[in-house]
């Protein structure tokens, strides 16, 4: 263990999500971060102003983002989640930078593949690269789920102490420079009838890929739609996927780095 964040004294935590600063996800963040935080400390909320579902870790690069104040410590850019953790740290909390950074609470999982294409996931793997403890946090959907009142129930009951205790015993250190930084996915059921938290490794849904659809507008124009796979679709044990399906809390460690490791030795021999 190394690096652990004291949650013994107030912290100053800054949130955003993918889908955007009215999402009711965020609302749910904005309840976590304030029970992490402690009575004395500070929620500071930097969202997208539109949904940037999908977006992955992408920043904007090429152009600039516009950047308002909706309330005290309430934020909307015009940009990704990343862009929303860059706007926090550097300029709307630049004179005193948060100790946390905390990203969604997502709808929808951001297990298995979908990680990859995850905003919720771009945006506290930005905050690991900021060198700042980052937390993603996601609600499965599903039969067990969609149809209660709240739908973020697991995550609304479960999310603060997991953060807590995350914050106190977790790995925060880093590999190569690269932060560790942690993903969390709520199972799709009531938070009662959650079984547990395991840590896991990133999963694989086989044969689930992202696709496209074709239609037409009745201008007679073409377009796409991008649209995914079956969630409900297995994986092998120990994964994310895994133990959201069968009803646990998924805790995936992640890095920035894309290294395959595993490939390195057969690479070496092959090229050198």
């Amino acid at each position: 263990m190394s690096n652990a964040l004291p949650t013994t004294r107030p912290l100053r935590i800054l949130i955003t999500n993918d889908d955007g600063i009215n999402a009711p996800g965020l609302e749910i963040m904005h309840a976590i971060a304030e029970e992490v935080a402690g009575p004395d400390g500070e929620v500071w909320t930097v969202a997208p102003a539109f949904e940037q579902s999908g977006v992955g870790h992408c920043i904007s690069y090429s152009h600039p983002t516009m950047i308002g104040q909706l309330g005290e410590r309430r934020f909307a850019a015009e940009g990704s989640p990343a862009d929303c953790v860059l706007a926090g740290v550097h300029d709307v909390m630049k004179d005193s930078p948060p100790d946390l950074v905390l990203s969604g609470v997502n709808r929808g999982n951001n297990s298995g593949e979908n990680t990859m294409y995850s905003g919720t996931i771009g945006g506290a793997m930005e905050g690991a690269l900021q060198g700042l403890p980052s937390i993603a946090l996601s609600q499965y959907y599903g039969p067990g789920n969609v149809d209660l009142e709240d739908q973020f129930e697991a995550s609304a009951v479960h999310g603060a102490a997991l953060v807590k205790s995350l914050l106190q015993k977790a790995d925060w250190g880093s590999r190569g420079g690269y932060r560790t930084f942690y993903s969390i996915n709520f199972p799709p059921i009531p938070a009662a009838a959650v079984k547990g938290v395991l840590a896991t490794s990133q999963g694989f849904r086989e044969g689930v890929k992202f696709a496209v659809e074709p239609t037409r507008a009745p201008n007679g124009r073409r377009y796409l739609w991008i649209r995914g796979g079956r969630q409900d679709q297995p994986s092998a044990p120990g994964t994310d996927v895994q133990a959201n399906m069968d009803g646990y809390i998924s805790v995936t460690p992640m890095r920035a780095d894309l290294t395959a490791g595993d490939a390195m030795a057969s690479l070496k021999a092959a090229i050198e």
